[in-house]
């Protein structure tokens, strides 16, 4: 198991309106940030990838670092589990048919 941690700063723009006196980071932003810190800490593209599954279990609010803990599989299969402490975020699977391309 690999892990990162990714920071969602207090003043991100997807936070601004995404909920007006109660912001909260929209799951497809952390959804993306995290596939993108995967890539990023494996220096490589997931080209081409498909979502397996994706459950949003609990609000990312700015300000709070999530840390993603994620496994590679010999299919081409990595699947992620994002936690704020000790807060389960999200968790899901993305399959990538090409298996990996180099950045």
């Amino acid at each position: 198991m690999i892990a990162v941690d990714q920071l969602f700063p207090l003043d991100h723009p997807a936070a601004q309106g995404h909920f007006p006196g109660n912001p909260i980071i929209p799951g497809a932003v952390l959804l993306s940030e995290t596939l993108q810190a995967i890539e990023k800490s494996l220096d490589l593209r997931l080209v081409p990838a498909q979502l397996r599954s994706a459950k949003f279990l609990h609000p990312v609010r700015p300000g709070e670092t999530v840390r993603i803990e994620f496994s590679i599989f010999s299919a081409g299969t990595i699947e992620f589990a994002c936690s704020v402490g000790p807060t389960s975020v999200m968790t899901g699977a993305v399959a990538c048919e090409a298996l990996f391309t180099p950045a």
